[in-house]
Formats: structure tokens, sequence, C-alpha cells
């Protein structure tokens, strides 16, 4: 009798401990496709260095026993093939619940209808083409599009120019930035004296600026993948003696992205975007940002667009993990991202509009100055409030 009391007694005990034990731990496995290696590189560590900062800062925000996992994977550049490899390794045998990352447009063309055939929801950080969220229900995007930078770029330069010459990179997103930068200038009375189209891949800029300087517009519109490229279409365009000629050079924000002005020496200064988030930017949130990023990364690093697309996409996924505890259902999970706002970006209030599931933010007219010894995106004037992408707007009409 006694053996069988004490059996008791430690069997008690043992329901006490397992009661008073954690539940085990649910992990989310998320796959992040991004590029790591090749001319894109600083890109794609830009847009990680994001996420990470923001996970590092508010994993304590995740439900208890509730993890995440990111498994990283690289594309080395615009490789849709291998794009779709990734996703699909990811999808089937890391069993991945989210996909997010994807710099470049033709990879996220090619992973969006697997993200349809397996029900796994895609985060967009950066990808800016406005087709692409159309290619899948299960796309939604926190970064932009071109045509939200493009458009109201245009319309602000017919104000005061009247001659644009437009050059942009041959593909998606150069599409989208020539077609509506054409737009937004001819419908205000400018009108376009010329346009070419480079080469995606190692193109040499010499040649095509001097046919802009032959044309002698007053302005010109460029549309270049952010990072090397910019840096040597900005040589270029110093090169051939564009702005000793009157004309100005303007854009989307890629031209002059945060992390490759150092590099360009001083023919920045004076050039016009159009663009959504500027290290420079003068809002609580973004000093709060920017401070965390240098603590982190070095006081003579600035964040880009791209790092500011990882942290905000990171925010949405954190959402919806914590709104479903960590059980991920695909179709909760774009309900959910059709709802996601956030008043406090870096960059300013965002959301996500429910039809198209696509980013709505302000845009800001930006001019490269000097501040503090260092080139910055001075943000001038809030150009667009709350837009959403007017690609898709002029689809309804």
């Amino acid at each position: 009798m006694r053996f069988q009391a004490r059996w008791r007694a430690a069997l008690a005990a043992m329901c006490v401990l397992t009661l008073a034990a954690p539940a085990a731990a649910q992990t989310v496995k998320i796959g992040f496709i991004t590029v790591t290696t090749g001319a894109n590189a600083t890109s794609g560590e830009h847009m990680e260095r994001g996420w990470r900062l923001y996970m590092k800062q508010h994993e304590k925000d995740l439900p208890p026993g509730v993890r995440i996992e990111m498994i990283v994977r690289d594309a080395g550049g615009p490789n849709p093939d291998k794009a779709k490899q990734l996703a699909q390794e990811l999808i089937v045998r890391d069993k991945v619940q989210l996909l997010t990352g994807v710099l470049f447009t033709p990879n996220a063309l090619a992973i969006a209808p697997l993200t349809a055939e397996a029900k796994v929801p895609l985060v967009i950080m950066n990808a800016g083409t406005s087709v692409i969220t159309t290619r899948s229900p299960y796309i939604a995007r926190l970064s932009f599009t071109l045509w939200q930078s493009s458009l109201p770029m245009g319309t602000w330069a017919a104000k005061k120019f009247k001659t644009a010459y437009v050059a942009v990179s041959d593909f998606g997103p150069g599409h989208d930035a020539e077609a509506a930068f054409t737009k937004g200038f001819t419908e205000g009375g400018g009108k376009i004296v010329g346009n070419v189209r480079t080469p995606l891949q190692n193109p040499d800029f010499a040649p095509y600026m001097q046919r802009v300087k032959d044309a002698k517009p007053d302005a010109l519109f460029v549309f270049i993948p952010a990072g090397k490229q910019a840096t040597a279409i900005m040589k270029a365009f110093g090169d051939l003696g564009l702005k000793q000629a009157g004309i100005q050079l303007i854009g989307p924000g890629d031209i002059t992205t945060d992390e490759e002005l150092p590099n360009m020496g001083d023919v920045p200064l004076g050039v016009l975007t159009v663009f959504h988030y500027s290290s420079a930017g003068d809002r609580p949130a973004n000093k709060a940002f920017v401070g965390a990023w240098k603590k982190e990364y070095g006081a003579s690093s600035n964040p880009s667009f791209f790092a500011v697309g990882g942290w905000d996409g990171m925010d949405a996924i954190f959402h919806v993990v914590r709104e479903q505890k960590g059980k991920i259902d695909p179709d909760k999970t774009m309900e959910l991202l059709k709802r996601y706002k956030n008043p406090n970006s870096p960059r300013g209030p965002i959301s996500i509009d429910p039809e198209t599931r696509d980013i709505v933010q302000n845009e800001y007219l930006r001019e490269v100055r000097r501040v503090g010894g260092e080139l910055a995106n001075v943000e001038l004037e809030t150009v667009a409030t709350a837009l959403k992408d007017p690609w898709k707007e002029l689809q309804k009409k």
C-alpha cells in the first residue's frame, strides 16, 4: 500500500510538472529569396539587414512559444529560372509557410504561379512592376511600384520643364517607369523629344548619354536598377557634361539610392527624384530606424529603400503571425495582409489596398544636397499622399 501511495504521489507530481511546462514551440518557416552574389549583392544585403534588424527588435512581440525560421536563398540576380527552382525547393522540400524577399520583377513573375498552385503567400519586399500582384491571389507587396513614383514625377516635371528625354532599362520596371512618366509629363503639357531603352546587363551608358546631349532636352528622366548601374549612369552623365549643358537629371529614387550616393562623387548634387523613402526623411519613426540601423551596422552606413522594404515586409509578416498565433492558414494570411496598416513606418503611413494587394503610401519630391558633409536625398515636399498603384487604378476606367 505504501508503494502504491508513493507511486500516486510521484504520478501527481509528474502531472503538475507537465502542466507547468511550456507548450511545444510553434515554428513558422519562411523562405527568403534574395540576391547575395553578383552586381546586386549590396541591394540584397540591405533588404536582408532590414528584416534582420526588425526581427532583433521585435522578436519579443511574437506570441509565447512561437518562433520564425528564415531560410535564405540566393537567386544571383535577375534569374527567373533559378528563382523558380528555389521557390519550388522551399515549398516542397523545406515546407515553408510563407515566401518573401524578391529583388527583381522577372524573378517575381516566375515565382507567382507557384504561390497560387501551392497556396503559399508571398510578401514582396522589392520587385516593383505593377502587373506582378495580378499574377497570383497569394501575393501582397510591401515595397512600391514604378508607377507610384514616375507618374507624379512626370506631373511635377511638366510644371518646370518644356521638353524631356527618357532613358530606361529594358525590362518590366523600366517599361512601367517610361509609360508612367510619359503620361504625367505629356498630359501636363510637356514634350518627349526622345527615348531609349538600355540593356539590363552590363550596359555602356556613354553612347546613350551622348544621344541625350545631342537632343538638348530640358530634363533627362532615367530609370536604372538601383546599385552599381545607377553609379555607372551617373558617371556617364557627369563625364559627358550633360549638367553643364543645362540638362536636369530627374527620375524615381533608384538613381540616387542612399547606399550608393557615397560612390557617386559630386555628380548627383541637384538631382531631383520622386520616391517613397529617404534615409534623410525627417520623421520620428525614420529617425529611430536610422539610429537603430547605424548602431547595428555602423555609423557610416545609411539604410536604403531596400532596407525599409525588408523592415516593413517583416512588420507585415509579424502581424499575420501574431494574429494567427503561429498557425499559418494561407487564406486567412491573405485576408490579414489585405487589411494591414502601419501609421508609423519609417517611410510614413502605409497600408495595403485590399482590392489589389499593393502598397498605399506617400511619394516625396527629393533633391540631392550635401548635409553634414555627406550627400543626402532631402525631401522637399509630399507630391502624393496615400497613393495607390496608378496603373491598377487606370485599368478600372
